[in-house]
C-alpha cells in the first residue's frame, strides 16, 4: 500500500471516529434528546435550546481544545528535541494559572479577553524560562528534562496556592485546576477560537519546525533563523495553553500522549502529523468526556479525571512501546 494511501486511510479512520464521537456527545445527557427526533425535525422548544446553549457549544470546545493542546504539545516535543515534553510538564500550565490568580486580585474587573491575555503572558514567561534552563543544562538522560518541568511547574503551583490561600480565591483556583465540560455553555467557550488563527500558523511553520527539531547548528547551516522559529512556536503553546486553562482548565496527559502516539506510526515529520495529531487529540478528548458522562449516570465524572487515568495507561503503553523499539534497533 503506498503511502499516500495509507495516510487517506489513517485519516478518515480518525474522521469518521471523530464524527461518531461527536453524535455521541450531542445525544449523551440528562435531558433525553433522540437522534431520530432530531433527524426528523421533532425536537421541542427546551430540546432545541438545550442543543444550542450547551451540548453543541460543550462539542465545539472539546473539539478546540483537544486539537489545539495536542498540536502545542507536538511543538513542544519538536522543538526541545524529547518526547516527555508537553504544556503540563514544562510548567506551562502552572504558569497560565497563576496568571488568572494574578488578573483575579490585581483586575478583577477585567473581562475574560484580558483574563487571557494576562495568562498568555504568564504562560509565555513560564515556556521561555523552562526553554531557557533546558539550553543551560545539558542533559544525557531525556528523562531528566521533564523532570525539571515539573520540578519548575511544582514550584509555580506552590506559588500560586500559596497566594490564593492568602487571599481567599483558594476555591476559585480550583476551577482551573482539574478540566472540567460541564460548565461550557454559550458565550463562555468562544475564547478557545484564539487557537484557531495559532493553529494555521503552526501549519504553516510545520516545516521550519521539523527542521528546528534538528538543532540550532544545524537549522543555523539550512539558512533558517533558529531562534525566531522557537519563539513563533513558543507563542503558539502559550496561547493555546491560556486558552484553554481559562475556559475548560487543566488537561492532563494531552499533549504528551497524543504526539507520541502518532509518531510511532507516522515519524517526526510535524507538517505530516499535525492534522493526524488535531484529529487524535480532539476524538481523545471527546472520548473522555463522553466516558465521564456515562460512568455514573446521571451524574459527572470531570474530563481530568478519565483523562487522567486514561492518559497514563496509554503513555505506559507508548513507552514500553519505545522502548522496545529501541532495544530491537540495538
Amino acid at each position: 500500500m503506498s503511502l499516500d494511501k495509507r495516510n487517506a486511510l489513517q485519516l478518515a479512520a480518525l474522521a469518521a471516529t471523530l464524527l461518531a464521537l461527536s453524535l455521541a456527545s450531542l445525544f449523551v445527557g440528562v435531558a433525553d434528546i433522540s437522534p431520530v427526533d432530531a433527524l426528523l425535525f421533532r425536537l421541542t422548544p427546551i430540546q432545541k435550546q438545550i442543543l444550542a446553549i450547551t451540548r453543541v457549544p460543550r462539542l465545539l470546545s472539546a473539539v478546540m481544545a483537544g486539537a489545539a493542546l495536542s498540536i502545542a504539545g507536538l511543538i513542544m516535543q519538536q522543538l526541545t528535541r524529547n518526547k516527555f515534553v508537553s504544556p503540563t510538564t514544562a510548567g506551562t500550565m502552572d504558569a497560565a494559572r497563576l496568571g488568572v490568580l494574578v488578573a483575579l486580585i490585581a483586575f478583577p474587573g477585567a473581562t475574560l479577553l484580558q483574563k487571557t491575555a494576562i495568562a498568555f503572558a504568564f504562560a509565555l514567561a513560564g515556556t521561555f524560562a523552562f526553554v531557557r534552563i533546558v539550553e543551560r543544562i545539558k542533559f544525557k538522560n531525556a528523562t531528566f528534562i521533564p523532570l525539571v518541568g515539573l520540578m519548575f511547574g511544582n514550584i509555580v503551583s506552590a506559588v500560586t496556592t500559596s497566594v490564593a490561600y492568602r487571599y481567599d480565591l483558594l476555591q476559585s483556583l480550583v476551577t482551573w485546576l482539574h478540566g472540567d465540560f460541564s460548565m461550557i455553555l454559550r458565550g463562555r467557550y468562544e475564547m478557545l477560537y484564539v487557537g484557531v488563527p495559532f493553529i494555521l500558523v503552526a501549519y504553516v511553520y510545520a516545516d521550519r519546525f521539523t527542521i528546528a527539531g534538528m538543532g540550532d547548528s544545524f537549522a543555523t547551516n539550512l539558512g533558517l533563523n533558529y531562534r525566531h522559529v522557537v519563539n513563533v512556536g513558543l507563542v503558539i503553546v502559550a496561547a493555546v495553553s491560556a486558552a484553554v486553562v481559562l475556559t475548560v482548565g487543566s488537561l492532563p496527559f494531552l499533549g504528551l500522549v497524543v504526539p507520541n502516539i502518532v509518531t510511532l506510526y507516522r515519524g517526526d515529520n510535524v507538517k505530516y502529523n499535525i492534522l493526524h495529531v488535531a484529529l487524535l487529540g480532539a476524538v481523545f478528548v471527546l472520548a473522555c468526556d463522553t466516558l465521564g458522562r456515562i460512568i455514573i449516570y446521571p451524574y459527572e465524572v470531570p474530563v481530568g479525571l478519565t483523562m487522567g487515568i486514561l492518559g497514563s495507561g496509554l503513555f505506559l503503553l507508548t513507552l514500553l512501546r519505545r522502548n522496545a523499539r529501541g532495544a530491537q534497533a540495538a
